[in-house]
């Protein structure tokens, strides 16, 4: 006997186990559990190619982020400015490994491969999901996609740099550099392609086969 189809469009309630068929929503809505009023699914999800757009916008932006100076401190005549690299190995150096270590991890290595990861999602699920293997390579993207997710913190790097501007004001010239910029589209284009990822929805393409 071969196997049933998924009905993809049946959910669970995960407070109360209501089983609750999905429905097509209108733009800003979000459809809570008739029963215990949880919120189960949102707006209908961006498409493959909409998030695809995204994810090569953040690529882009991604190499001169962390190249190029995102301060510039003018202090006695004397010019300095720093990279999102250099920042990191900055601390490093001081002693600091542990911080230094953690701020590589979670502003230039996690951001690189999650967008990596997402990018090649896209890509199998566009072209490749008739090859065995890209589609063996799609399960195991989709089982680290949870770790890249929560290792990339590129809002709280964000939020140091204005910091850092501000506590540095009285005692230095400090301007933003054109890294600066590229950061935080980097952060902006990838807090709208994950706002539109969906691990669930990402599976189901393998269901699907």
């Amino acid at each position: 006997m071969g196997m049933e189809p998924i009905d993809h469009s049946i959910s669970l309630c995960q407070s109360c186990d209501l089983v609750i068929r999905k429905r097509a929503l209108p733009s800003g809505v979000r459809a809570l559990c008739p029963r215990c009023h949880t919120p189960i699914y949102d707006t209908p999800y961006c498409s493959i190619n909409g998030m695809l757009a995204l994810c090569l916008t953040a690529v882009f932006f991604f190499a001169p982020a962390n190249l190029y100076p995102v301060l510039s401190l003018e202090f006695l005549g004397s010019i300095r400015t720093t990279t999102v690299l250099d920042g990191a190995f900055a601390v490093y150096n001081q002693g600091y490994w542990l911080v230094g270590i953690a701020v590589l991890i979670s502003a230039v290595l996690a951001p690189g491969f999650l967008l990596l990861s997402v990018l090649s999602q896209i890509l199998i699920i566009k072209y490749g999901l008739a090859s065995a293997v890209l589609r063996k390579l799609l399960k195991q993207l989709l089982k680290v996609q949870g770790l890249l997710t929560q290792l990339t913190m590129l809002e709280i790097y964000v939020i140091s740099f204005l910091v850092a501007a501000f506590n540095l004001a009285d005692f230095a010239t400090v301007s933003f550099g054109f890294g600066t910029f590229c950061f935080t589209m980097l952060f902006i284009m990838t807090l709208f392609l994950m706002r539109e990822y969906d691990l669930e929805h990402m599976w189901s393409f393998l269901d699907e086969q």
